[in-house]
């Protein structure tokens, strides 16, 4: 339904909670390189349960190669904390691309800047940012909504 992206992930519990919820809402789970952990990592698995098998996963080298490899009227949302833009004010539609980045630092600011118009956020108060796997779970969900009115 849609395509979950998490570049550089680096904690392999968030990434195996993201491949959960992938499945739950029939979507796919693109992986950017570098991992901070190996997909054989048992951490990942566990996160992921017994379903980790079943998740719709695809390993990328780059942003880029992922990229190139979608149709070019392909749709993408980075999810930062540096717009003001909500991700519930975003109209979201199958096969978006909802981009997360690291764990620790975000996403890469020359790639934010590359596309302003389509950065969403979480707004938040009295924290900097939320657990990766709750923000997909936020963004996620929402998209998922939109799609079923």
């Amino acid at each position: 339904m849609f395509n979950v992206v998490l570049i550089e992930p680096e904690i392999p519990p968030n990434t195996g909670n993201v491949g959960r919820l992938c499945l739950a809402a029939q979507s796919t789970l693109h992986l950017v390189k570098p991992l901070g952990f190996s997909l054989d990592d048992r951490q990942l698995k566990r996160a992921g349960l017994d379903y980790w098998d079943e998740v719709k996963v695809q390993l990328w080298d780059s942003f880029d190669a992922l990229r190139q490899a979608q149709p070019s009227e392909a749709r993408y949302f980075f999810l930062t904390t540096k717009t003001k833009r909500a991700y519930y004010e975003a109209t979201f539609h199958r096969n978006d691309f909802l981009v997360f980045g690291r764990e620790t630092k975000g996403l890469p600011e020359t790639l934010l800047a590359a596309n302003i118009d389509s950065c969403i956020s979480i707004p938040m108060h009295g924290t900097r940012s939320l657990n990766l796997a709750t923000a997909v779970a936020i963004v996620l969900f929402e998209a998922v909504r939109q799609e079923q009115r």
